[in-house]
């Protein structure tokens, strides 16, 4: 399994609606994250702060300069010590990361399915909430 090199698919395939915050991020996104919480209506977030409608994209997302021409697109987020937690514990099985394309899985992951997934929880384990 590589290390992830920010193609951004995760980003892409799921900003429009396929990820949720919890009560308390949004609550401290309101107190000390405005400009974030500007995104949030009703719990649901990246929402159009004008129109109140689901974004087709995530609004902090931001393609990243490209180290030659050649280099394929890379991106960022602009809010990543802040970004709600489905986006932190993301790639949660190799299933996800086959499903959605994720560049960090590689052919050995795929023959080894069980292994991929004991080396992706290593990789997640800061990004993860203990097992209790």
């Amino acid at each position: 399994m590589k290390e992830c090199n920010q193609c951004g698919k995760c980003c892409i395939a799921y900003a429009d609606g396929g990820l949720s915050a919890t009560p308390e991020e949004i609550e401290s996104w309101q107190v000390f994250e405005p400009g974030i919480a500007r995104y949030v209506v009703d719990g649901q977030i990246w929402m159009d702060p004008a129109t109140g409608q689901q974004l087709d994209h995530c609004p902090w997302l931001e393609v990243l300069p490209r180290e030659s021409e050649a280099s394929p697109a890379r991106y960022g987020c602009r809010i990543y010590h802040h970004r709600p937690q489905d986006c932190r514990q993301y790639p949660v099985t190799v299933a996800d990361m086959v499903r959605d394309g994720c560049e960090m899985i590689e052919a050995v992951d795929l023959q080894s399915p069980k292994g991929a997934q004991l080396r992706l929880d290593r990789l997640m384990a800061e990004s993860r909430p203990p097992i209790s």
